[in-house]
């Protein structure tokens, strides 16, 4: 029997990458989109729906699948309101995964990041750790937190100190040796590659997903 998939960030890097992979998978007959605006040029799969993401229980009727994947995100470029930045990095996987467990989605799959830490001092970080707590919280028979280091590739937007980062840590990436292969830089495909993977694997034992199995779950196809 062939699925139905949600994607939340389906026009960011990796959300992109993500939903064309989808599409060509036959394993998919549905692909369900919800967003603040509609992607053109899509498959007859695609059904989108837009509409505010920071309300997302205006969609419960429409939020049935087999699996979520949630590829939520912003920057501080993009939103330096500390508020408007936690409800989007925060409240959108949390309240996903709220409708998931609600409508009996039993896989939920959602981008966090390397660094993730409820205690942490750093706003990132925190952020990112406290909305892994939450969305655990929800008991999801498959939940699966998936932890990349820095995530290389072209981007639609301009993020100058973030390509900075990335050319500097294409430099010094050959002294990542033993416990410091974690942080060498992760290409989006690689990540979305591991969160079909994952999906349909169900089996994973683990349920944080850091950048080093990332990588290596992504090759077992």
């Amino acid at each position: 029997m062939k699925k139905t998939a949600i994607i939340l960030g389906a026009s960011g890097l990796t959300g992109t990458i993500l939903l064309h992979a989808l599409i060509e998978d036959h394993r998919y007959e549905s692909i369900k989109l919800f967003s603040r605006s509609k992607i053109e040029g899509l498959s007859n799969k695609v059904t989108q729906y837009i509409g505010d993401l920071l309300n997302l229980e205006q969609f419960k009727a429409d939020f049935t699948a087999d699996e979520v994947y949630c590829c939520i995100g912003t920057t501080n470029n993009k939103t330096p309101d500390k508020k408007l930045y936690k409800q989007i990095d925060y409240g959108i996987p949390v309240h996903a995964a709220r409708l998931s467990k609600a409508n009996g989605i039993s896989t939920f799959l959602v981008m966090s990041s390397l660094g993730a830490n409820a205690k942490s001092q750093v706003f990132y970080n925190k952020t990112k750790g406290e909305m892994e707590r939450d969305v655990l919280q929800e008991n999801i028979k498959n939940t699966f937190l998936l932890r990349p280091s820095l995530i290389g590739g072209e981007r639609k937007e301009r993020r100058t100190l973030e390509k900075i980062a990335v050319f500097m840590f294409q430099i010094i990436q050959p002294l990542f040796i033993g416990s410091f292969k974690q942080y060498k830089i992760i290409e989006p495909k690689i990540i979305a590659q591991a969160m079909i993977n994952l999906a349909n694997n169900t089996s994973h034992a683990e349920v944080i997903i850091t950048s080093n199995d990332i990588k290596r779950i992504a090759k077992n196809n």
